[in-house]
């Protein structure tokens, strides 16, 4: 039922972007001038991202910049999960996509080996990627990993420093976390067979509810992303991670080969100028601006594209 499920996400995704796409087709008094990137033979660029807060904003960062260089860009944010996004990818109906590239490898490669390095995970999932047609373009400094935080109060109360020590509970552990967790590697699955953590109750909570659902004593432990604004402060303890479960959270853009071969080489240029330009402390700034703030992504990306040059 998962896999059916998943595949009617899918083609039903693909048939609204695909008609939107379709629908976007302008006169000629709406041609592009002609020092403009698109042109008959380049096609708009088709960007999508996942759905939440950070996949929002990165969205947004490689739609301006791109637009600032003459290209046209079509950005669908807010698809899903990486199982569904890639799917869409393969399908020819996305381009392009931000991606995280332990996640790529845990859940997309379905590789349970953890890398040593990142430059050996960047490695891995570029050569998956190239098997499927596809690219791993630059990788940023930024480095967003999945992760289980506590508060302070119960992390003293239980003696809690690493992952592992959750086994002390000695009873059921309930985890805030995304749907997908439930049935992730770098999740319930992972926690299980990495930790030997056996007893998990999955609450499901989206974006800023999982810290919501902690705060109030809800849950034990949330799943938490290491850029989130919320982590910025003394508020939460972030579990170490000694077995590694967590891999690589560097971002990395998966792009077409069609995508690269249609645009040239100043595409890849574009991007990767963004890609350099984000670190894991710009990141938890973006982040919280969105999340804490409440200012919108379009405005917080543009604010850092122009600090960098990049707009």
């Amino acid at each position: 039922m998962r896999r059916s499920a998943l595949g009617l996400a899918v083609l039903s995704l693909g048939l609204g972007l695909v008609l939107a796409i379709g629908g976007c087709g302008g006169s000629d008094d709406d041609a592009p001038p002609a020092d403009v990137a698109t042109t008959p033979d380049r096609p708009p660029i088709r960007i999508g991202t996942k759905n939440f807060t950070e996949q929002k904003i990165l969205g947004e960062l490689y739609r301006q910049a791109l637009e600032a260089k003459g290209y046209e860009v079509q950005l669908e944010s807010n698809i899903g999960s990486s199982e569904i996004v890639h799917r869409v990818l393969r399908r020819g109906v996305l381009d392009m996509y931000p991606e995280y590239i332990g996640v790529l490898l845990s859940e997309v490669a379905e590789e349970t080996d953890r890398p040593p390095s990142d430059a050996a995970a960047y490695n891995a999932a570029q050569a998956f990627e190239r098997r499927n047609g596809f690219t791993l373009l630059g990788q940023s400094p930024l480095d967003d990993r999945n992760a289980l935080a506590v508060t302070p109060q119960f992390a003293r109360r239980h003696g809690l420093a690493t992952i592992a020590d959750l086994r002390k509970l000695k009873r059921t552990v309930k985890i805030a976390a995304q749907a997908e967790f439930a049935t992730r590697f770098e999740g319930a699955d992972g926690l299980d067979e990495v930790y030997r953590l056996r007893k998990i109750d999955v609450v499901k909570a989206e974006g800023s509810e999982r810290y919501a659902k902690l705060d109030g004593g809800d849950v034990d432990v949330a799943s938490v992303f290491t850029t989130e604004g919320q982590l910025a402060g003394d508020d939460y303890v972030v579990l170490k991670d000694p077995e590694l479960l967590f891999a690589s959270g560097r971002v990395a853009p998966v792009a077409s080969n069609k995508l690269l071969e249609e645009q040239g080489p100043g595409l890849r240029t574009a991007i990767d100028a963004v890609s350099r330009a984000l670190t894991t402390s710009a990141m938890r700034e973006m982040n919280g601006d969105v999340d804490i703030r409440k200012r919108q992504p379009a405005a917080v990306a543009g604010e850092f594209l122009r600090a960098q040059g990049l707009l």
